[in-house]
């Protein structure tokens, strides 16, 4: 994306916060951010493909931040699920991301509520797959179930809490209190084999799930936590893992020759996983490129 679109972007985020979706006109936009009218039609088919080019920026940057939560850290420690939650629900209310669906929802606009209801159904899988990492197999078929008891209880916790202790109150007990509620819930429910809704619904909810891979920053990060537990008296190894999950999530233009070098140079005896890993990072590497 270029300088300029992004500048766009930025100022029509800032004008929706400020009057609303449905009360920008194109016009303010072009007037705002001192482009064209025709430069608006270069970038953006409709100011609903603007919004939807804002939410995915914004949650791209999110997503980028949450994930570099993980580096250098076991993805099955709880305290750093609660720390991507907090960055991401932090983010969600500097961004007004919560307002800005609830306008859609309301205008009935069945293009923009599809999109939203498609990226809520990713955040019921990223809850769903980090659950995964953090609790035992025997809870698997409750994930589903717990990701959106999980959700809910969030959002009504933290609106609650505020209400009580004033806006500019942390979240982070809150959070902290909402994810140890159901992940006990999940050890009582793998007891009971109590299920309200079957994971396997989420490929209808999603149906990308089944022709697209997981995003490769999950699967980068599930297969550098499988080295490092493999690997965990190796100071050596653990400082060259720790490296390359650096250049990989944090630089802008990875070091291809570096990270090449580096991977060389790892002496393990996992094999498979040296693998997986280098066709990850060349598959990744590839798509920047």
């Amino acid at each position: 994306m270029n300088d300029r679109k992004r500048q766009v972007i930025e100022k029509a985020h800032q004008l929706f916060i400020e009057k609303g979706f449905q009360a920008t006109s194109i016009q303010d936009i072009l007037e705002y951010s001192g482009i064209s009218k025709g430069t608006f039609y270069n970038y953006f088919s409709s100011k609903n493909q603007l919004l939807m080019d804002i939410f995915r920026t914004t949650f791209k940057k999110i997503e980028i931040d949450r994930n570099g939560l993980l580096i250098g850290y076991d993805p099955a420690d709880p305290e750093i699920f609660i720390s991507q939650i907090e960055l991401q629900m932090t983010a969600n209310r500097e961004n007004k991301i919560v307002p800005l669906f609830e306008e859609v929802f309301f205008s009935g606009d069945k293009e923009l509520k599809q999109f939203i209801e498609v990226g809520q159904m990713k955040i019921l899988r990223w809850f769903s797959d980090r659950l995964g990492d953090i609790t035992e197999e025997i809870c698997q078929p409750y994930l589903l179930d717990a990701s959106i008891m999980l959700n809910g209880i969030l959002l009504q916790n933290i609106r609650f809490h505020r209400k009580a202790n004033g806006e500019a109150a942390s979240i982070r007990p809150v959070v902290r209190y909402s994810v140890t509620r159901i992940l006990n819930m999940l050890d009582e429910l793998a007891l009971s084999g109590e299920q309200l809704v079957p994971p396997e619904i989420m490929d209808h909810w999603l149906p990308v799930a089944k022709t697209e891979e997981l995003d490769w920053r999950i699967k980068f990060l599930s297969v550098i936590s499988r080295m490092k537990k493999m690997d965990c008296n190796n100071t050596d190894n653990l400082k060259k893992l720790n490296f390359i999950e650096e250049e990989i999530l944090r630089s802008s233009s990875p070091r291809k020759f570096l990270i090449d070098s580096v991977l060389l140079s790892l002496s393990t005896a996992n094999k498979n996983e040296l693998d997986e890993l280098k066709a990850l990072i060349d598959e990744n590497l590839l798509e920047k490129a």
